[in-house]
């Protein structure tokens, strides 16, 4: 085996644990409470909202602790060691990558796509699409829906998802997204 197939498993394993992490962790209620749904929940419910960067950092180094000496047993210090900087580096491009869908407009296709399929789960239908940087264990597990227009409660919108002098949602986004407006009470 070579170390790009070593470091690609590892990163390919990050995307199966991403999926299990948020849909069983953070939505499922038999398994709650713990670390990762409490921060989750906060998320959701925040919109901007995301877990410290210390926090994250050390769950990096708690899996890489976790993770390394298996994968050395099983495939040997070079491979092994490659498996697990795969799964810990994609890790990271997850943390990036999620952050860049709340906080900007998405650059390139993949980036249109990525946030609007995490989009569809925020705002959609939270059992579906959980994974963030790839629809695969969706469409593994029968959780995969294509995203439809999607709907954001006005005190969860995205910056970059209205213009900032009429308030509306940029003409060009107009087909993917709508804003619904807090209800104002009557003077």
């Amino acid at each position: 085996m070579s170390l790009a197939i070593a470091l690609f498993l590892g990163a390919l394993t990050w995307t199966l644990l991403e999926y299990c992490i948020h849909r069983w962790l953070g939505h499922d209620a038999r398994f709650r409470p713990n670390v990762f749904a409490k921060e989750h929940i906060r998320h959701h419910s925040q919109g901007d909202y995301f877990a410290p960067t210390i926090k994250k950092a050390g769950a990096a180094v708690v899996a890489l602790v976790l993770v390394t000496p298996p994968a050395i047993l099983v495939a040997g210090t070079t491979l092994g060691a490659s498996y697990a900087i795969g799964l810990v580096g994609f890790y990271v491009v997850y943390e990036i990558l999620h952050r860049r869908e709340h906080t900007s407009r998405g650059i390139g296709p993949y980036g249109r796509w990525a946030r609007r399929h995490h989009f569809w789960h925020h705002f959609g239908d939270s059992s579906k699409n959980h994974g963030v940087t790839s629809p695969i264990w969706d469409l593994v597990f029968g959780t995969y829906q294509a995203p439809g227009v999607i709907v954001v409660p006005e005190r969860l919108k995205m910056q970059w998802l209205t213009d900032p002098t009429t308030g509306d949602v940029h003409d060009d986004l107009r087909a993917w997204y709508e804003l619904r407006r807090a209800r104002r009470a009557a003077a």
